[in-house]
């Protein structure tokens, strides 16, 4: 089989990014700082042999695919389970509020979010059931091709976290992904990958982000 190249990338800024809210299942809107992000990644691509595009349903990812295709002529075809992972009743929520509200919920996800879940919500576990799937169709479709796959923070997290063997236990301990950023990974088929760019967004900055509350509430807590 030809090596596949996936080009990896996060929707853009959104209000709810700025303002650290649960916004997995709702339709929260790219901002204006988020359409610029696309409209950068975009550039970016325009370089590449892009041959299809692929996007969650919910706006703010295929308002990014949109943004980023628009100079590769391709409209993104919708998958389901690309969407991002469901926070049930913590849905637009700030994190500081649920983690007041329901503290022994949120201390259990913060635990193990691959197999816990918020009441109403999905566990990682329940997120790789629909999105690995969509992966191997992307690449046994098309092999030897270069496409674009517009997803989520957690989403993305999960599947880097499958492909590449690590715990996913861990996932929000150990990878960041920063808003309209990408990552390439290259098939040599479904299941034997290589990463070849993790979280990039030089695009439209000069470096990476600092952690804050990107990852979970462990890795910034003095002491641990």
């Amino acid at each position: 089989m030809p090596v596949t190249r996936l080009f990896l990338v996060r929707h853009g800024a959104t209000a709810a990014t700025a303002e650290d809210r649960f916004s997995g299942s709702t339709n929260a809107e790219l901002s204006e700082e988020g359409r610029w992000q696309a409209a950068r990644l975009g550039d970016r691509l325009a370089r590449q042999n892009v041959t299809a595009v692929y996007a969650s349903p919910q706006s703010r990812a295929l308002d990014t695919a949109r943004i980023a295709a628009g100079r590769c002529g391709l409209e993104p075809i919708v998958r389901e389970g690309l969407r991002e992972i469901g926070h049930g009743h913590w849905e637009g929520m700030k994190r500081e509020d649920v983690e007041r509200q329901f503290a022994a919920e949120y201390a259990a996800w913060e635990a193990d979010p691959f197999t816990f879940a918020p009441a109403g919500g999905e566990s990682g576990l329940a997120v790789l059931a629909r999105a690995l799937p969509v992966i191997r169709e992307i690449i046994t479709t098309h092999a030897g091709g270069q496409v674009l796959v517009v997803s989520h923070k957690a989403t993305l997290r999960l599947v880097l976290s499958s492909l590449l063997a690590f715990d996913p236990r861990g996932y929000r301990d150990r990878l960041d992904q920063s808003p309209a950023c990408l990552n390439v990974v290259d098939f040599r088929d479904p299941v034997r990958v290589r990463l070849m760019l993790f979280n990039d967004t030089s695009h439209y900055a000069d470096g990476p982000r600092t952690a804050d509350q990107a990852l979970s509430k462990w890795w910034d807590t003095p002491g641990l």
